[in-house]
């Protein structure tokens, strides 16, 4: 048995609460480097999301995540709303109509959502974005996947998450509004790799 929309569900409430939490941490990341909203954007967004999921309740994992896209790309200023729409888009059309997801479909859907980042904000990896948390997360879903069970998969994906976003620390940005700072960009964590991460140990916490 595989995760279901009740695991969705949870899933989306752990990342508001998450969102909610940490605003201020991810407002001052942003005001380093950014235009000082990513906090502010992520926690609207997500309450969004929540309103959204009380309206109209989902009746499959696909279907929380195409309302959560809907509602982070209506909600959500600045790039991250149709980057994170875009995800959340890309990973429902990945999970179809299936009521429950095993690991393999998991991983797939992660990957989706990365690839759906990437086409949208055309940054690779090293480029100092959430695509620096993504990616490795991606990566270890994948490994994960292959003999492991869905819990694993959330698990090593957060890790791995959470370890990008730290990566992006001393990385000068070549992509969005850092990349205007140049070289000032240094020492500073990427905010959008770091509401990744939450976002990841929210799905993976959803599991447990």
């Amino acid at each position: 048995m595989g995760l279901d929309v009740t695991w969705a569900v949870k899933w989306l409430t752990l990342s508001a609460q998450a969102m909610a939490e940490h605003r201020v941490e991810l407002i001052e990341l942003d005001r380093a480097i950014g235009d000082s909203d990513h906090g502010e954007n992520m926690d609207r967004g997500f309450q969004a999301v929540l309103d959204r999921l009380a309206e109209t309740p989902p009746d499959t994992p696909g279907a929380a995540l195409k309302l959560t896209a809907m509602a982070l790309m209506s909600k959500v200023g600045g790039a991250a709303g149709p980057l994170y729409g875009t995800a959340f888009l890309r990973a429902a059309t990945a999970l179809g109509d299936a009521a429950y997801i095993d690991a393999p479909t998991l991983a797939a859907a992660l990957g989706a959502a990365r690839d759906g980042i990437v086409a949208r904000g055309k940054a690779e990896s090293g480029d100092k974005t959430m695509v620096d948390a993504w990616t490795p997360a991606v990566d270890a879903a994948l490994a994960a996947a292959a003999g492991g069970d869905t819990l694993s998969v959330l698990i090593a994906a957060a890790e791995a998450a959470e370890a990008g976003a730290v990566a992006t620390d001393p990385l000068v940005a070549r992509k969005g509004r850092a990349s205007y700072l140049g070289e000032r960009s240094a020492g500073h964590r990427d905010p959008g790799a770091a509401s990744s991460a939450l976002i990841l140990r929210a799905a993976a916490g959803a599991a447990a």
